[in-house]
């Protein structure tokens, strides 16, 4: 199948996210985030993504965990889909910038109780004694906040990575894989075919 070449990747991103989201038995929105510390220390998870638009690809997260506290010092980072489904992925590159309070407060408030109770109990990425621990924070803020709304801690936001690159990778026949990638000079996309 070969890759169709257009003006603007978030176009081709649109199209192959929707056909993963029709293939994928798990988390099509499943994307390896790779951060680095100021020294150049790389470290990758998986997180989900939960919106994207012209402006880039929001993720949420503790800012206080392992990955905000790199995107902190260094806030370049990297996103990479993998859809078995399809044979195929793709990379995209650029720097990350929290987003806007009234944005997160909005996402916050869509997420079940029991994850805006365990926002605020985890100490995400910090190590933690036993479970026991973790119960037992849990039980505080559920008697906290009783039957009431739930507030967003002001340690838990979301990012927005800024894309300066994407690159479109589709399985060939005999590793000849089939490579587009996307870098942005100014406001605009240039294109390149690669070697697979």
């Amino acid at each position: 199948m070969s890759i169709t070449n257009t003006d603007n990747p978030l176009t081709l991103f649109q199209e192959w996210f929707d056909r993963a989201a029709e293939t994928e038995i798990n988390e099509p929105t499943a994307v390896t985030l790779s951060t680095a510390t100021k020294a150049g220390r790389p470290s990758a998870r998986m997180v989900l993504l939960k919106h994207y638009d012209e402006r880039g690809f929001v993720f949420y997260t503790n800012l206080e965990s392992r990955k905000g506290l790199e995107l902190t010092e260094n806030p370049f980072a990297a996103l990479l889909f993998h859809w078995k489904s399809l044979k195929r992925q793709i990379r995209i590159e650029g720097r990350c910038e929290l987003i806007d309070d009234d944005e997160a407060d909005a996402y916050f408030a869509s997420r079940d109780r029991g994850s805006q109770i365990g926002a605020w109990a985890s100490d995400q990425s910090r190590t933690m004694p036993g479970r026991f621990e973790l119960e037992k924070k849990i039980a505080v803020f559920t008697a906290k906040f009783g039957i009431g709304a739930v507030p967003r801690p002001l340690h838990w936001s979301g990012y927005r990575l800024l894309p300066d690159n994407l690159e479109f990778w589709d399985d060939e026949k005999f590793r000849l894989h089939e490579r587009i990638v996307y870098t942005k000079t100014e406001n605009l996309w240039v294109t390149d075919r690669l070697f697979p």
